[in-house]
């Protein structure tokens, strides 16, 4: 899809989404914003743009469709001043969604207790997992799965999301509801 794909590196992200990530992060904080994460999609000559965030303090509740509308003039300001691709492209903001990815050491930290799967950049053997994620032990990000504890480095994680338990969200609504 974009020939500046690395192997490896934070969340093997790609150069573009690198750069990105790091503009937008160095005015997230203006905003009271979190980037969550910058993923490129499309085509080379149709790219988009996703940036997904949420709010910078983790006491608020997940960022609501207004807030995100609010954010995207800053967003798109940042990206046109980088100017990653020759010719047009499309930009989506949105919130992180159920399945939330995780990039950052602080987000394995954070949601430390919640299932996630979990995508490696190993060459051989097992790459894909899904368990309770443990949290940063010794530097590393910790999973126990029906198989065993694994640890990785982070820059051995390719991609990490939360699984939404959905039977547990419809009990929590449920029983919102009888309240």
């Amino acid at each position: 899809m974009y020939a500046d794909v690395t192997k490896g590196g934070p969340m093997a992200q790609s150069t573009i989404e690198r750069q990105l990530i790091e503009a937008l992060e160095s005015r997230a904080s203006d905003h009271g914003v979190d980037i969550v994460d910058v993923e490129l999609a499309g085509s080379s000559k149709s790219p988009v743009v996703r940036v997904r965030i949420d709010h910078a303090d983790e006491s608020l509740p997940t960022i609501s469709l207004d807030e995100v509308t609010a954010q995207n003039d800053w967003i798109s300001e940042v990206l046109d001043e980088v100017d990653p691709f020759p010719g047009a492209y499309s930009l989506e903001v949105s919130s992180p969604g159920l399945d939330r990815p995780l990039r950052k050491a602080h987000d394995f930290e954070r949601f430390a207790g919640e299932s996630v799967s979990l995508v490696t950049t190993a060459t051989e053997g097992r790459r894909k997992y899904t368990g309770e994620l443990l949290g940063l032990v010794d530097g590393k990000v910790a999973l126990r799965t029906d198989e065993g504890e694994f640890s990785f480095d982070i820059e051995e994680i390719k991609t990490a999301k939360i699984k939404p338990d959905y039977d547990r969200l419809a009990r929590l609504a449920k029983s919102a509801q009888e309240e």
